[in-house]
């Protein structure tokens, strides 16, 4: 099947280098001229794990290759797949228009009979807004929602638990089905509002879970209980289960939950139906991104002239991506409140301009961590639990996650701090 996918981001270069190792013909399309070269070297526009590797595969079986000509991509294509990372501004709100103007200029392009799925992150309703802007009868469309994990993009894209799938007819269905063939039969069918509605739900759920185990958190530091112990109690339970988001620890960041709170809160207000509920999970999480902060103030009292270490810097393992990283925004806090702060991170080998000027980027974690008034492990990098500390005096480390309680919990030269139990 030859498939053309629109958008060359995270979630366009994984769906192009994932559908073309299962088989597909795969343009990938995108307006960057740079974005497109170095695909076509074989080179993804951010790091994720065997990302690079998968892209010159495809290349070199001839089944995958890149351009910014819209009308090379989509010649001949069965399916157009768009794939456009939505903007999300620093107060949560999506650029919809971003994608939308752009999937609007491929419609006099499609050869009739093309099937546009639509995997962006956008709103309830956007399918349907875009099946009347494209007003043709010859073309019909799908909503894949995207399911884009971090450092698991490829195994989840390749081994889905499960794809939800919303489609408008029998024909789309069985289209759909061919083409996601090779990748699993598990797919879940349902119209494509309830498809985009699906997507928004699930990641609200998930919000509501990180900050309700959160606030539990916070009352156990005050009242001598541990929140590991009451998170294994809630696991146990047979009504909530292992997997569920209940681990106390830092507070959402990079957007996406954020994102979908956001939109269910539009649609929530236009329809003049209050959800209060989903509206409180941005107030709780927005409190809860205070934690660390608050620690530092109690623990160091006033931060100028203090100097602290920071281990990780990445919005989260296996990534290289800073951009609404809670890490980075922690440091922008204590750089304002005239602390000194050092940090490494082994995906980050260079810091943007905008941050030299606010962290000192160190080459080791042992560098990140010598001769600091407290350190943060803000990002739960491996290589972390491999580090062997010269220890001398006592070193305060801050460890919302728990990520290195092993490491660190009982050591006689550390004071480990943590979220959900009273540090001593």
């Amino acid at each position: 099947m030859k498939v053309c996918v629109a958008g060359l981001w995270h979630l366009g270069s994984v769906t192009a280098a994932c559908l073309a190792d299962s088989g597909c013909d795969v343009t990938g399309l995108d307006e960057a001229g740079e974005t497109v070269e170095a695909l076509n070297r074989g080179q993804a526009p951010l790091y994720e794990p065997g990302l690079d590797e998968l892209i010159r595969k495809g290349i070199e079986a001839g089944l995958l290759r890149f351009t910014t000509n819209a009308g090379e991509a989509v010649k001949s294509a069965s399916v157009l797949w768009i794939a456009f990372d939505t903007p999300v501004s620093e107060d949560d709100r999506a650029d919809v228009n971003h994608v939308v103007s752009r999937v609007e200029k491929l419609f006099p392009l499609l050869e009739p009979g093309t099937l546009v799925v639509v995997s962006s992150q956008l709103p309830v309703g956007s399918v349907a807004a875009l099946e009347r802007r494209c007003g043709r009868q010859d073309i019909s469309f799908a909503a894949l929602p995207e399911n884009l994990r971090l450092g698991k993009a490829i195994e989840v894209f390749s081994k889905p638990d499960r794809v939800v799938a919303g489609v408008r007819g029998d024909s789309d269905r069985a289209r759909i089905a061919t083409l996601l063939a090779p990748l699993t039969d598990r797919i879940e069918w349902m119209s494509v509002e309830s498809a985009e509605m699906t997507k928004h739900a699930i990641n609200a759920f998930l919000a509501t879970s990180v900050v309700f185990i959160n606030e539990i958190a916070t009352i156990c530091e005050e009242v001598g209980a541990d929140a590991k112990e009451v998170e294994c109690g809630l696991k146990s339970e047979s009504r909530i289960g292992p997997r569920a988001y209940l681990s106390p620890g830092a507070a959402f960041a990079g957007g996406t939950l954020a994102r979908d709170i956001a939109f269910l809160g539009e649609v929530s207000k236009k329809a003049g139906r209050p959800s209060p509920l989903i509206a409180s999970v941005k107030t709780s999480n927005d409190l809860h991104k205070g934690w660390t902060r608050h620690k530092l103030q109690t623990l160091l009292g006033d931060l100028r002239h203090r100097t602290v270490g920071v281990w990780g810097l990445t919005y989260k393992p296996g990534t290289d991506t800073l951009r609404r990283s809670g890490a980075v925004e922690l440091c922008r806090w204590l750089h304002q409140q005239g602390a000194r702060v050092v940090a490494h991170d082994p995906a980050v080998k260079a810091l943007p301009q905008e941050l030299q000027s606010i962290i000192e980027l160190q080459g080791s974690p042992a560098a990140a961590a010598s001769n600091v008034d407290a350190l943060v492990v803000a990002t739960e990098w491996p290589v972390y639990r491999e580090v062997d500390l010269d220890i001398r005096g006592t070193l305060t480390v801050v460890d919302a996650n728990r990520f290195l309680r092993d490491k660190f919990e009982g050591h006689a030269a550390v004071r480990y701090v943590t979220i959900g139990k009273g540090s001593a």
